[in-house]
């Protein structure tokens, strides 16, 4: 089915070009959303009345494009991960990581439009990221991955059995550490017995 885009769309086209889409994508995904119209007479004769709005929108975006990619090859991006000794990343550096750490700098981009040798980095060193920006205009980001040493947590030993117990019950009494035997501790109470029984 023939259709013509009221919108850019990545991967089928830019506002005003002519693509051929299966019927199912163009009535459920891109009618409905505006992203482009049924190719008819109308639809033609409205597109080549807008056309000189069309170009200089399109003129407008390659200038913006040059202008970002210069901004962006003139960038080195550092990202710090948890790694081993060995250099081996525990994780990886994937296109949202990336876009992540572009959208902190004030770059927004779509994950899609970032491309990494093989998917993602997973130990340390230097790469090189290609954004695409508009139409075959790309730019190529210096990337350095550092490795991050996760913190040790280092327990003490466990208090030697018995002293542990008789150490909380001496800070309990707030007596002295050499108290003597339990008995000699206990006051005596005088226990008075029944008549008859003496």
């Amino acid at each position: 089915m023939k259709v013509i885009l009221n919108k850019d769309l990545a991967l089928l086209g830019e506002e005003g070009d002519v693509r051929d889409v299966a019927r199912g994508y163009a009535r459920n995904f891109l009618f409905p959303r505006g992203i482009a119209l049924p190719y008819t007479e109308r639809t033609v004769k409205l597109f080549e009345s807008r056309k000189e709005e069309i170009d200089a929108r399109k003129r407008d975006k390659r200038k913006d494009a040059a202008g970002i990619k210069e901004k962006l090859e003139a960038l080195e991006l550092v990202i710090t991960m948890p790694a081993g000794a060995n250099g081996k990343l525990y994780g990886a550096v994937t296109s949202q990581t990336v876009a992540d750490e572009l959208a902190k700098l004030g770059f927004s981009f779509e994950r899609k439009r970032i491309e990494l040798a093989g998917n993602s980095f997973k130990n340390v060193g230097k790469y090189k990221v290609t954004v695409k920006l508009y139409e075959s205009s790309s730019a190529d980001i210096a990337l350095t991955i550092q490795g991050q040493a996760l913190k040790t947590e280092t327990r003490a030993a466990p208090p030697a059995k018995g002293r542990h117990r008789r150490g909380e019950a001496e800070t309990k009494q707030g007596a002295a550490p050499e108290m003597g035997r339990a008995s000699e501790a206990v006051p005596e109470v005088p226990v008075e017995t029944a008549p008859g029984q003496e």
